[in-house]
């Protein structure tokens, strides 16, 4: 019988919501039982992303919230003697992916993603985190920036891989349009370059910003300007030359 149907009997939709999260986590419990997994204070598999619509009766939204819940919960469950930043990460990915496919407009998974996951003490798990991060910001740059931007942030300062700072940078430059990205967003790879000490490719990326006609805010126009001269101050020094007359 559809949800519709039960709506239409007069069953509150928190009612149907609530026996969608237990299927779905009854799911998750008995696909850990099939694949012989860990022990019950473990993180069981992720229910595929299907079953999971099929367990929300037609809240998706709802019953992703639910499940994003019961995931950053997990570590405080009674029994559990694992924190979460030393969760099988690749279980951890998939519930959030599962998570994403149920509520593609949601940005619970991806902040947590972002701010809690990401932000443990553990580089290859970090790493698997920032690269979930980036597979999912490609299907929806425009709202999931943010979250892509933080993990150039943590790939630059934590994890100290300036290639890895720049490709999420670039990302965001190329691939984020809309006009209500600040400046700082759309210039991250202008610094990283800097840090990187690849100030040709910094010099070439500022003035192609200028010419552009992409910035038009006084402010960014003159810090842009000001730094393409600093820019060109440093490669002069670096090169042994003295600025034309």
């Amino acid at each position: 019988m559809s949800a519709a149907r039960y709506k239409r009997r007069g069953v509150p939709t928190a009612i149907l919501v609530l026996l969608g999260a237990s299927l779905a986590l009854q799911i998750a419990w008995r696909a850990s039982e099939r694949a012989g997994a860990p022990a019950a204070e473990d993180l069981p598999p992720a229910p595929r992303p299907a079953a999971l619509k099929l367990a929300a009766l037609g809240e998706p939204q709802a019953l992703a919230r639910l499940t994003m819940l019961y995931l950053q919960a997990f570590d405080y469950r009674s029994g559990n003697r694992l924190p979460y930043q030393k969760l099988d990460y690749d279980r951890l990915i998939a519930w959030l992916d599962a998570i994403v496919e149920l509520d593609p407009r949601s940005q619970y998974a991806l902040f947590s993603a972002a701010r809690i996951y990401a932000e443990v003490d553990d580089p290859v798990r970090e790493r698997k985190m920032l690269e979930f991060i980036y597979r999912r910001f490609l299907e929806d740059p425009g709202r999931r920036w943010p979250w892509l931007a933080h993990a150039a942030l943590l790939a630059k300062h934590r994890l100290k891989d300036l290639a890895l700072a720049r490709r999420f940078a670039s990302a965001i430059d190329r691939l984020v349009t809309g006009p209500d990205v600040p400046g700082w967003a759309k210039q991250m790879e202008i610094f990283i370059l800097e840090d990187m000490n690849e100030l040709d490719a910094a010099q070439v990326l500022i003035g192609g910003l200028l010419a552009s006609g992409r910035i038009t805010n006084p402010e960014e126009l003159r810090f842009l300007d000001e730094r393409l001269k600093i820019l060109e101050a440093r490669i002069r020094a670096q090169r042994g030359s003295k600025p034309s007359k």
